[in-house]
């Protein structure tokens, strides 16, 4: 009978690590966040062992809508806080909002020096397409058409304007000759991909509205510690590092 309950204790032990190994979770990141998360991830495995994350990065926009459908994210960065927000208010949210950078715009090319431009340049009639997010369900496509209108360029430029799905995407028109120049995210322009191939002009934060982007713990992450793990790890320093590497203003941090 002793062998039985120790040979049963053995077994419940090599179960539940078994089990903590094998939990995986699905997170939904904005595409700003790409080279930065892939690092942080990479990080993260290290320290933690058998640790297994899916990271799919996107439109903040379609994720706050594919979440409110089910779809299977256990958490959600987005770059605009109000989706999460939004979110939790409809009580989809397995944790509070927390804030976790601010997110810079630029204006970036590959093909012209992009860091001698400004806004006013893109009515140069040699620039004949300008590449932006979909400003319908893409943060930095919302804040480029904010700063353009600022500038008073709205109206000008439309007809040069092509949309991509994310900001990942809009910086993919510009690799590819499909657009001139285009306004993304600083975290993308700071990535060696791009940074050795074109430079980069920081547009004005006065000429749009704050970039706070922020996650949560969806409801579908409830009960899973890996989820909890990831989240508590974004705001250790090496996390932080990555992500002030990538250009992020971070909270505490002072522009």
């Amino acid at each position: 009978m002793k062998l039985f309950k120790t040979l049963l204790v053995v077994s419940l032990l090599l179960l539940s690590t078994v089990v903590a190994h094998a939990e995986k979770i699905t997170v939904a990141a904005a595409a700003d966040l790409k080279f930065a998360m892939d690092e942080i991830v990479t990080g993260f495995k290290k320290s933690h062992n058998g640790a297994e994350l899916d990271v799919i990065y996107g439109s903040s926009g379609k994720f706050h809508t594919q979440i409110q459908q089910g779809a299977p994210y256990d958490l959600f960065f987005s770059a605009d806080i109000k989706y999460p927000q939004e979110l939790a208010a409809k009580g989809l949210a397995a944790s509070s909002v927390v804030p976790y950078a601010v997110g810079r715009v630029v204006l970036w090319s590959n093909s012209l020096d992009a860091s001698k431009m400004t806004l006013s340049s893109l009515t140069d009639p040699k620039i004949t397409r300008i590449a932006i997010a979909n400003p319908k369900h893409a943060p930095y496509g919302k804040r480029a058409e904010e700063a353009l209108k600022s500038s008073g360029l709205w109206d000008k430029l439309q007809p040069k304007l092509v949309y991509g799905e994310n900001i990942a995407h809009t910086a993919q028109f510009v690799q590819t000759g499909n657009a001139q120049v285009g306004i993304i995210a600083l975290s993308l322009a700071l990535n060696p991909e791009l940074s050795k191939k074109g430079g980069y002009h920081l547009i004005p934060d006065k000429l749009h509205n704050p970039l706070e982007q922020g996650y949560i713990i969806t409801k579908r992450g409830a009960g899973k510690p890996l989820a909890r793990q990831f989240a508590e790890y974004m705001g250790t320093k090496p996390a932080r590092s990555v992500m002030t590497k990538y250009g992020f203003v971070l909270p505490g941090e002072v522009k």
